[in-house]
This record gives structure tokens, C-alpha cells and sequence, in this order.
């Protein structure tokens, strides 16, 4: 009888021994105080009754926010900042045990390192500069999170800064800078505008003008082929009728202010009237 009782008590002790570790953590088994053995995920026994404890981790992605402050700008302005901050403990067994056994509470450490490297990275800038740098003060933080944290076994995955908030007498006043900006710029692109379309009616006046001054030069060089070709024509088939053509020039002149002329039909100059209406002068009978 009193070995069943061992037995059970021995059986009972045994199944107070076994912890399950989850995936997403890992363990930590302490003998009277000192650190045994690393605990994988699965079933792990330790030896109960506070001889052996077991401190589970978790090594998935965490985040810790650095909670609002205000921060003076190398402008004197006071802005109001916070940020969060993502990381994770590294999952084998030496940086397990280091984020247990080198630094107290990585959580709360990590948001006093936050807020003091905030502090001192927007310190040396101007509120506009923190507003439009952020992604270089986002940088500048993780960087110094990464130096301060290496021997915590973390890895610091981002950080991300959530606001820079100005006062609200300051903020008022940059709207006003802002909206006074967008009006200039876009007063700018309307002139803009109204320069180039008057640039382009400029010259769309110089091509027409052109146009035209190109027309009158082929009009001109026509005229002047025209008389040219007139010209070698009455030099190849008027040679020697000058005098007739002038006396003609004269005949249309005299008949133009008289009904009808009588000129003796014996002249030559009744003869090239004849010739040039296609009959031929009345001769007398002789």
C-alpha cells in the first residue's frame, strides 16, 4: 500500500512537471535561480515543487509606442512628437537569453531610448525641416535603436514616426504661408499660361505674314516670267513692225473720243487695220 502511494505521488509530481511551449514563443528553464536549459517549442518537463522554472518569451513582432512628448526645434517652436517602434526577440537560444538576463523590461527600455533619441535627433532641426525629413528621422531612429539594442537580443524591425504636431497658433500660421504659396504658384502658371498662348498667336501672325509675303514673291516672279515670255515673243515675231505698232496706238487713241475717222485707203495704216481685222483695203478702179 505504501508503494502505490509513492507510485502515485511519484506519477502525480511527474504530470505537475510538463509545459507546453507555443510556436510563437520560447523557454527558459531555471534550476534553484540558474539558467539550465533552452526550451524549443513542444512538450517540455522540468522538475516541480520550485526546483526548476521555466520563463516563456515571446519572439513574434511586437510594438511599443514611444508616447507623445513635446520637443523644442532648433527654430525655438514646441512640437508635439510621438513615433512606435516594431521589433522582435531574436528566436535561438543565446539571444533568448540575453533579452532575459542582459537588460530589465526590453519593452519599457525601448521607449525611454526612443524618446531620448527623438528628443535629440529633432533638436537640431527646424519644424519644417522634421515635418518634410521624415523618412531621415525615421532612419536616424531605427540606427540608434539598432547600435543601443544589440546586446538585448532584439532585432528592431521599423520605426515609424506618427506626428509632429506644431502648436495651433503656429499651425494656423502655416496654413496661411501655405495657401499664400499655392496662390503664388498657381498665379504663375496662369501668366505662364497666357504668355505661351500669346507667344503662340505671335507666331502664328509671323507664319501667316510669311505665308503672304511668300504668295506676293511667287505672284511677283509669275508676273515677271509672264512679261519676260512676252517680251521674247515680240522680239521673235514683231522685229520690225514698231512703227506700225506705234501708228496703231495712235489710231486706237484718235477713235477712242470719235465715232469714225476718214483716212485716205491708199495709206499703210489703213492697210495694217485691213491686215489686222482679216480684210483687205478697197482699191480704186483705175
Amino acid at each position: 500500500m505504501f508503494i502505490l502511494i509513492i507510485v502515485g505521488i511519484a506519477i502525480f509530481l511527474g504530470l505537475m512537471g510538463f509545459r507546453i511551449v507555443r510556436p510563437t514563443h520560447r523557454g527558459l528553464i531555471e534550476r534553484f535561480g540558474k539558467y539550465k536549459r533552452f526550451a524549443e517549442p513542444g512538450m517540455n518537463w522540468i522538475i516541480p515543487l520550485g526546483i526548476e522554472h521555466i520563463y516563456i518569451v515571446n519572439v513574434t513582432e511586437q510594438m511599443v509606442d514611444a508616447q507623445p512628448q513635446e520637443i523644442i526645434t532648433n527654430d525655438n517652436l514646441n512640437a508635439k512628437v510621438d513615433a512606435q517602434v516594431y521589433f522582435k526577440v531574436k528566436s535561438d537560444e543565446q539571444n533568448v537569453k540575453n533579452s532575459q538576463y542582459n537588460v530589465n523590461n526590453y519593452r519599457l527600455q525601448i521607449v525611454s531610448l526612443a524618446r531620448t533619441t527623438l528628443r535629440n535627433i529633432i533638436g537640431t532641426l527646424s519644424l519644417k525641416s522634421a515635418n518634410s525629413e521624415r523618412g531621415k528621422i525615421n532612419a536616424e531612429l531605427h540606427k540608434t535603436l539598432m547600435g543601443e539594442t544589440s546586446d538585448w537580443g532584439l532585432e528592431i524591425v521599423r520605426t515609424e514616426l506618427k506626428e509632429i504636431d506644431p502648436p495651433k497658433d503656429v499651425q494656423e500660421t502655416m496654413n496661411k504661408v501655405v495657401k499664400a504659396e499655392n496662390e503664388k504658384i498657381a498665379a504663375i502658371d496662369f501668366a505662364t499660361a497666357t504668355e505661351t498662348e500669346a507667344d503662340g498667336q505671335k507666331r502664328a501672325e509671323i507664319k501667316k505674314a510669311e505665308g503672304c509675303k511668300q504668295a506676293r514673291i511667287l505672284e511677283a516672279e509669275g508676273e515677271s516670267e509672264a512679261i519676260r515670255l512676252v517680251n521674247e515673243a515680240a522680239d521673235k515675231y514683231f522685229v520690225g513692225n514698231s512703227q506700225v505698232l506705234r501708228k496703231l496706238e495712235c489710231v486706237e487713241k484718235a477713235l477712242a473720243n470719235n465715232a469714225k475717222i476718214v483716212l485716205p485707203s491708199g495709206t499703210e495704216l489703213v492697210n495694217v487695220i485691213g491686215e489686222l481685222a482679216g480684210a483687205l483695203p478697197i482699191r480704186k478702179k483705175e
